[in-house]
């Protein structure tokens, strides 16, 4: 199946997506943190595009923090 990157998605599929629980998914829409698309109804919408930006600031940010933390024990002589 080929999957627009603006396909409409729902939250809880966005939440997997992500694999975080349906509600923090939630507080990154309230912040502003991902950008959601207009209610359909009561239901909230996130454009697929948006949830993979997040993912990759996210991940880009975590392996960022990881070389660091091994640079550090290694200057510290940790052993990992």
């Amino acid at each position: 199946r080929v999957i627009e990157d603006d396909e409409a998605m729902t939250t809880q599929d966005a939440a997997d997506l992500l694999n975080v629980s349906r509600p923090h998914l939630v507080k990154l829409l309230d912040t502003g943190t991902i950008h959601q698309l207009p209610k359909v109804g009561r239901h909230r919408r996130v454009a697929r595009a948006n949830v993979l930006k997040y993912k990759r600031t996210r991940d880009a940010q975590r392996e960022s923090a990881l070389r660091e933390l091994a640079a550090l024990s290694q200057q510290h002589g940790l052993g990992y």
